[in-house]
């Protein structure tokens, strides 16, 4: 079974030894995802915003892997405020809203304190 791993050449990548996504058969692995605009290494303060920009950025890992977000079967969560979860439905229904992946939320400290929300996602290549 062929291994490809993915990288969108984001720093942490390279200093953390990670990749933004592993391919392994017909499942692609997309690790936590920020919102940071990696062409310019930009966040917004907004929450909804860095949710844009994180499923963005998955769909671009995704694409690299032939796949999509419509392949997507799991997704996790981490938001640094539970308060704010509400203020991503929206966006969450604009990209998620047919595919209906299993889901999990959690509240917890990230990395960076601009980062107020980050995206895992798992999905399988529909044959």
């Amino acid at each position: 079974m062929s291994r490809k791993l993915i990288s969108s050449g984001s720093d942490f990548e390279n200093i953390m030894g990670y990749s933004r996504a592993v391919v392994q058969g017909d499942m692609i692995f997309v690790s936590g995802t920020t919102g940071y605009d990696y062409s310019d290494m930009s966040i917004s303060e907004d929450i909804a915003q860095q949710t844009e920009q994180c499923l963005k950025n998955i769909e671009a890992a995704l694409n690299q892997a032939d796949s999509s977000l419509k392949d997507v079967v799991r997704v996790t969560y981490i938001i640094t405020n539970k308060e704010d979860f509400s203020k991503c439905y929206d966006v969450l229904g604009k990209y998620f809203g047919n595919v209906k992946p299993a889901a999990t939320v959690y509240v917890a400290g990230l990395l960076d304190d601009k980062m107020k929300i980050e995206i895992q996602v798992t999905a399988v290549k529909q044959k």
